[in-house]
């Protein structure tokens, strides 16, 4: 509970992003360290200036962190570590990856095949229609179904997937305390029983605009592929869009008619190559290679999907053959690099949930 504690409360320091956050738990071997540094210690951390050391050492959030922590605790939220088995191991790689995670429900986050369906708030009948089908028609390749709760396209594929009783995941842009939008929260009830609400944010946090580009990088984070059915030809879908790109996800759209508002987004996205054009299931199916029925577990090699460089490769080898954790000094011996650069490799491994650090500089594979 207490080093619990202390990773809540440092998401609630200014100016400490995940970024900076993972750099201090991992150099100071745990959150509840970070708080009892010197400042010369912490100015050494990479990403961490003066001004942030500062905001570490005048900051009283421990009183606040209780708080969240009983809120928590009386409604069965399940907060994540970026670090923890059960973090969505597809966030893992990512170096924005969020610091925690608040779960409601009991959903898998690290199933065999996860797909997400995004698109405008304001669809036609014939959007909701195709994103009704694909739905329903992608249930027998067993994928779970991640969105952002929010009005259109999002909320018809939660909707089809509560109705038809398939566990799917909605990526709150704010704490667990309120539903946005809140006629919603019916739907988010049912998406908690069989399946979860997730947010990086506090329980009190509101849907501040700056929160939902957060949100979207999540859902393509997590997805293998990202579906867009009916956007314009900007926001939130294409900034989702985009990102599943930048984290080499698979992208498609379904095109629409050039004079419509709502397909401008999509027909960009296939012409530019940002996007695979899909008419329907069986489509996305045939792209992924997936085949029906098969198993919804990923294997042990597939939880390492990550792409490593040949350096991560031989240190991650090394940890993963020993029984035991290694000391730092072992590591630079039989890796034969350098000890700045052994230390940077195993900060990576560990942004990446395939290290943890060990009091005494040991290290082990996870």
């Amino acid at each position: 509970m207490q080093e619990l504690l202390y990773r809540i409360a440092l998401t609630k320091i200014p100016k400490v992003g995940a970024i900076t956050a993972k750099n201090l738990v991992s150099h100071c071997g745990s959150a509840q360290a970070v708080f009892s540094a010197r400042k010369k210690e912490l100015i050494k951390i990479p990403g961490v200036a003066d001004v942030i050391a500062d905001c570490i050492l005048q900051q009283d959030v421990l009183a606040w962190a209780e708080d969240e922590y009983r809120f928590i605790e009386k409604n069965a939220i399940r907060p994540i570590f970026h670090t923890d088995k059960d973090f969505p191991m597809r966030l893992k790689s990512l170096p924005d990856a969020p610091f925690m995670l608040y779960a409601k429900g009991n959903a898998d986050f690290n199933v065999g095949r996860i797909v997400a369906i995004v698109g405008t708030r304001s669809p036609s009948p014939h959007g909701k229609a195709i994103c009704e089908e694909i739905v329903e028609n992608l249930i027998k390749y067993n994928p779970l179904f991640v969105s952002g709760l929010a009005y259109g396209i999002d909320f018809t594929a939660h909707r089809k997937c509560v109705d038809m009783k398939i566990p799917n995941i909605a990526v709150l842009g704010n704490g667990l305390k309120s539903i946005y939008p809140k006629e919603h929260h019916a739907i988010a009830l049912k998406i908690a029983e069989n399946g979860a609400l997730i947010t990086e944010f506090p329980a009190d946090a509101r849907p501040e605009r700056e929160h939902f580009p957060m949100r979207n990088r999540i859902i393509a984070g997590m997805a293998d592929a990202v579906i867009v059915i009916e956007s314009g030809a900007g926001g939130g879908s294409i900034i989702t869009a985009d990102l599943a790109n930048a984290y080499n996800r698979d992208v498609f759209a379904v095109p629409g008619r050039p004079a419509d508002k709502y397909s401008q987004g999509c027909n960009r996205l296939i012409k530019n190559n940002k996007a695979a054009l899909v008419e329907n299931a069986e489509d996305i199916a045939s792209f992924m290679q997936w085949e029906e029925g098969a198993t919804n577990k990923p294997g042990k090699q597939t939880a390492l999907f990550l792409d490593l460089t040949q350096t991560e490769q031989d240190i991650f080898k090394i940890l993963s053959l020993s029984d035991d954790p290694i000391v730092i000094d072992s590591l630079i011996r039989q890796s034969g690099l350098h000890p700045s650069q052994t230390s940077a490799v195993l900060l990576s491994l560990e942004f990446k949930g395939l290290v943890r650090s060990l009091p005494g500089k040991r290290y082990a594979a996870i």
